[in-house]
């Protein structure tokens, strides 16, 4: 048995991604720990995001974005 402590916000999320998958919380940490056990490790990358990816994330979360049509106003707007 196996108890952890979460936001109830994201385990509200999780859960409904679980659910589209058909997995139940128990079934996804099983599968995770199995993936765990055949790689040896985390099986998916952890990394730190770099200067550019941070200051895109903080525009984004200022609304500091660029609101475009299609792909040739993209293009228009970036001078491309």
């Amino acid at each position: 048995m196996i108890r952890a402590r979460t936001e109830p916000g994201l385990k509200a999320e999780v859960d409904k991604i679980f659910h589209k998958l058909g997995l139940s919380c128990s079934e996804a940490i099983n599968l995770f720990f199995a993936q765990v056990t055949l790689r040896k490790g985390i099986p998916f990358e952890i990394v730190f995001p770099n200067k550019t990816t941070l200051k895109a994330m903080k525009d984004v979360e200022k609304k500091k974005v660029v609101q475009t049509k299609d792909v040739k106003d993209l293009f228009k707007k970036l001078g491309i």
